[in-house]
């Protein structure tokens, strides 16, 4: 095969430091839009960006020259120095993230699910949400190093 060709689906989750609610809701569109520039300019299509006052979700299709590691770094370290810029100074990303694979006939799903995420919380916190996700991939994982 003369080229190589890949389309590998990311649903990605990481929340602010110590899920400080810090986006306000008059950024988040543009926070949300910001991401998804910073994922175009990897080469990786953003689908879906969503979140709520701690914390962002982003479905994209992953480039087959970037890593998850890579894109989230650059995700994150990109749009915190922008948030800084537009108002909290003290405001930082957490440490970790989590990434799930998404199956392409669930796009449309985990679409609806990431641009739904205000009336999803009004319910429900970041975390609970999130053991949720790690219990549906079957991750098991040691609290004490996931909340930070």
């Amino acid at each position: 095969m003369p080229q190589s060709l890949a389309r590998v689906l990311v649903h990605l989750v990481f929340s602010t430091k110590n899920r400080e609610p810090s986006i306000a809701a008059a950024i988040r569109p543009l926070l949300h839009a910001y991401l998804g520039g910073i994922l175009d300019t990897l080469g990786c299509s953003p689908l879906t960006v969503g979140g709520t006052v701690d914390h962002v979700h982003i479905l994209f299709s992953l480039s087959r020259t970037q890593t998850i590691a890579a894109v989230v770094e650059e995700a994150k370290k990109g749009s915190s120095k922008w948030m800084k810029r537009q108002g909290p100074p003290d405001f930082w990303w957490q440490a970790g993230y989590g990434a799930f694979s998404v199956a392409q006939s669930q796009v449309s799903t985990v679409s609806r699910y990431t641009a739904r995420q205000e009336e999803r919380h009004r319910g429900q916190s970041f975390q609970a949400e999130f053991r949720q996700l790690l219990t549906r991939y079957q991750l098991p994982v040691d609290e004490r190093y996931v909340w930070d």
